[in-house]
């Protein structure tokens, strides 16, 4: 059988906007923020659109950096941080339970990306 090297590459650089943007200098300082809709949901990560009503979302909201458990499987976990109305697709170190009290362990080098959240572990 024959092979050949292959690299997939993105020679291109995208902006993250003002919104992720903004998200994403918080993980830098070790700050998670989301964002407020008219009805006074707040939703982490934030959008710049409410999902629900299509308006445009206004109002930053700084959050907690541990929550609940919402849902899992092996290795990842949804987690809805303590201020947010909704939840956050991210790693989990162990084993969790859909309820278990979790908390963002931080890289210990920050850069303004997703992985500055290194997992989350359990409180308790």
């Amino acid at each position: 059988m024959r092979s050949a090297p292959f690299v997939l590459e993105y020679t291109y650089k995208r902006s993250t906007g003002p919104v992720i943007g903004r998200f994403l200098t918080g993980l830098l300082d070790r700050r998670v923020e989301g964002v407020r809709t008219d009805s006074g949901r707040v939703l982490v990560p934030p959008r710049e659109y409410d999902p629900e009503t299509g308006r445009a979302t206004d109002g930053w909201v700084t959050v907690a950096n541990e929550g609940a458990v919402v849902a899992h499987s092996p290795g990842w976990a949804l987690v809805r941080l303590d201020g947010a109305d909704t939840a956050l697709l991210h790693r989990i170190d162990g084993q969790v339970e859909t309820g278990d009290r979790v908390r963002i362990r931080w890289s210990d080098e920050r850069v303004g990306h997703i992985n500055d959240i290194a997992c989350f572990e359990r409180t308790a």
